[in-house]
């Protein structure tokens, strides 16, 4: 499918698409003044010399060092004070002029790290992508010393010390606030494990031709950034002669005596997606709860068991007319009649909680084409565990499942990720730790639900990530990340949703 996400590339693929844009005739000078002056206006802009009138800066040997020499020099000219520390004798050429022409205009270069202690910002220009060996010794200390200072740190393209493909840190690392990164997204800072380091990830593009990006990426299945382009995922396009049963019908099916609030927050959400027709089956003691919160859904009670878990799914309940089928939340693994009978429906199904729960009991792969399966880690797990226990990180991992599973599967965690069956992979950069709270998955569960019966599976769950992720936020705005329950989520999805199409106007 088609997308206008931002890649992203391995160290080995960023080589190859500087190394094209350099053969093509594009002076290496000129890449790191134009790279120089975007992380100035950025920084500029982001942390203005009134309040931080004082910038360290941490230069390297390479390249990178070479940026963040441009960055100290056009600070000053913009009249901050800047101090440069550049513990390296032996430098790249270009970062050895640039570190020449700094001294020359009167930067002070001092002599030990502790000198930057007092300093408003420090900028991490010390090593970029491409990172291998392990950082010991003096620099090393220095780089702890510097983590525990109060002001803010921003890395240029990479945290120093972070692997730049698997987020692994090499001995130790700078924890930026943020890291921004040069260019295209490097596959290793969207790795959850390296969130502490990575901070908040601002993309910095330099204009590099598509046609040099798609040259270099043409054998490799691709891997994505979400960002906004994904509310263009959302069906949000209707004929003004449209009626209910032309925009979708949703099952939703869940719930239990023991988990009650489970089933009606995946209804609540998927009534925000505009679904045509939202059909809930719940056990028949819930059947009252929900209606009287959901009163625009069709609810339906089904036969339950002696500890209150759907027995079987209610005989009027005829699963072929419906667009998409989401089963689990709430459910309990009593309910694996439930799990069998809907993976038999023939529908795009959407499968969470219980479900993939009791799906990890039953054999064999592959699943139905269509499937959607959302599971946090413990879950993938169960679900998974010889690709958990033959290592990889994350990302390794979820491409491995969807291929196996002939699912998409949508791992959610800090970095969420959406892998395809053809070895595509998306990632989202945004979120919050506001989300770790329980029914956050059944708010995103009865979202994807909703999308999926609206339109093609892949969309659903690029769009219903990305407007969760974004739902949380503006909530965490208005409130803290401890006011963000499943309520508030809810609340927040179509103002969020409203304000984003406004800006696009």
């Amino acid at each position: 499918m088609k997308t206008t996400c931002p890649v992203i590339v391995t160290t080995a693929e960023m080589q190859a698409i500087e190394g094209a844009m350099f053969d093509a005739g594009f002076p290496v000078p000129a890449l790191m003044e134009k790279v120089g002056q975007r992380l100035s206006e950025f920084l500029e802009s982001h942390f203005p010399k009134s309040q931080y009138p004082w910038v360290g800066v941490l230069a390297g040997p390479g390249h990178n060092g070479g940026d963040a020499l441009v960055v100290a020099r056009e600070l000053w000219h913009r009249g901050y004070g800047v101090k440069v520390w550049q513990p390296f004798e032996r430098l790249k050429p270009l970062t050895a002029d640039h570190a020449r022409y700094t001294r020359f205009l009167g930067l002070p270069f001092v002599d030990t790290v502790t000198a930057l202690q007092e300093v408003d910002l420090i900028v991490d220009g010390l090593f970029g992508f491409g990172l291998e060996r392990q950082l010991t010794g003096e620099l090393a200390a220095a780089i702890e010393a510097i983590n525990t200072w109060g002001q803010p740190r921003v890395s240029i393209d990479v945290p120093s010390g972070l692997h730049s493909d698997t987020g692994a840190v090499l001995g130790t690392a700078i924890q930026a606030n943020r890291t921004l990164c040069l260019g295209l997204w490097k596959r290793g800072l969207l790795v959850e494990e390296a969130q502490p380091w990575v901070g908040q990830g601002v993309l910095i593009p330099f204009d590099i031709p598509s046609a040099v990006i798609e040259t270099a990426l043409a054998a490799a299945p691709r891997r994505y950034c979400l960002d906004a382009s994904c509310w263009q995922a959302l069906p949000l396009a209707r004929s003004p002669i449209t009626h209910k049963y032309q925009q979708g019908q949703l099952l939703l099916i869940g719930g239990s005596a023991q988990f009650g609030g489970s089933i009606l927050l995946s209804a609540l959400a998927a009534r925000c997606t505009g679904v045509g027709m939202l059909v809930v089956a719940v056990p028949q003691s819930l059947k009252s709860l929900v209606l009287s919160r959901v009163p625009d859904a069709i609810v339906v009670g089904c036969p339950e068991t002696a500890g209150g878990a759907i027995a079987r799914l209610s005989e009027s309940l005829e699963l072929g007319k419906f667009a998409a089928i989401a089963c689990g939340p709430g459910l309990t693994p009593e309910a694996s009649s439930v799990v069998e009978t809907v993976l038999s429906a023939g529908k795009s199904l959407v499968l969470d909680a219980d479900a993939l729960n009791i799906l990890a009991t039953l054999p064999p792969w592959p699943l139905p084409s269509g499937t959607i399966l959302t599971p946090h880690y413990g879950e993938f797990r169960r679900l998974f565990p010889d690709l958990v226990a033959a290592g990889g990180d994350r990302l390794d991992q979820v491409i491995a499942a969807a291929n196996r599973s002939n699912a998409i599967v949508l791992l959610k965690g800090a970095r969420t990720t959406i892998a395809s069956p053809g070895g595509d992979l998306w990632i989202n950069p945004e979120s919050t730790p506001a989300l770790a709270r329980g029914g956050s998955g059944d708010v995103l569960t009865g979202l994807i639900g909703g999308l999926c019966a609206q339109g093609d599976i892949l969309s659903a769950a690029r769009g219903g990530v990305w407007w969760h992720a974004q739902a949380a936020l503006a909530a965490e705005r208005q409130t803290t990340s401890l006011g963000v329950y499943p309520e508030q989520l809810i609340a927040h999805l179509l103002p969020t949703l409203r304000r984003a199409l406004t800006a696009s106007v």
